[in-house]
């Protein structure tokens, strides 16, 4: 008999009453999703997901008391939910916060304008331990923020350790590209184009994907 994988437990934060509530609607119609709770702030926030332990926390930016960027940071210093991926809600006004939320620790973000398809993609992209870097045009917005940032001397003498190859696979997955695209651009294939990021992760002591996009941008490698 097979058994069935535990469903995606989602925590939802936004301010926004209406709009938690068309996320569960969403949701709760999924067999592998589940809402284990909701929180209006920031602070609410990190105690549910210290309470309910959620796999991902789906996280509103702008929120009173504590806003999402320093709930994401909160969630992830606390010991026990390393485990726990924060996928950031965006809009285009907001999108210079992105670049923080990545270095907070958020797994990866998502318009806030988008699609119930793209939301539900996102949220399982997230919870099986991968960086969410799409939209492209929300890439490009974090190359134009970090663009503007000096060169971090530290994050680029970090990057001594990895081999010539290691060093092109970052630059690639500092662009957003996934396994199968860095195999096409480098003519490996996707299997050992994802072996040299999980090195790459290995090496730099990076939890994820999008934590090794903040020190792609930080070493100066990618260029937007």
């Amino acid at each position: 008999m097979t058994i069935a994988a535990a469903p995606i437990r989602v925590l939802l934060a936004d301010d926004e009453g209406l709009v938690r509530s068309g996320f569960r609607l969403l949701l709760d119609v999924e067999d592998d999703i589940e809402v284990v709770g909701e929180a209006a702030d920031g602070a609410e926030a990190v105690e549910q997901a210290r309470a309910a332990r959620p796999d991902v926390v789906l996280m509103d930016i702008r929120m009173p008391k504590v806003d999402g960027i320093e709930a994401t940071r909160a969630i992830g210093a606390t010991p026990g939910l390393q485990d726990v991926r924060v996928l950031i809600l965006t809009t285009y006004d907001t999108d210079a916060y992105v670049f923080d939320g990545l270095q907070a620790g958020a797994s990866g973000f998502l318009l806030k304008d988008a699609g119930p398809a793209e939301l539900l993609h996102a949220i399982r992209v997230v919870a099986a331990g991968e960086a969410l870097l799409a939209p492209r045009i929300t890439r490009r917005l974090i190359a134009q923020v970090t663009a503007s940032r000096a060169t971090n001397a530290d994050a680029a003498a970090r990057l001594d350790v990895l081999t010539a190859r290691e060093r092109e696979v970052l630059a690639l997955v500092g662009r957003g590209l996934s396994n199968d695209e860095i195999g096409a651009a480098l003519f490996l294939s996707p299997a050992t184009a994802r072996t040299h990021v999980s090195h790459a992760m290995v090496k730099l002591g990076a939890r994820d994907r999008a934590q090794l996009v903040v020190i792609a941008y930080q070493a100066g490698i990618v260029t937007p």
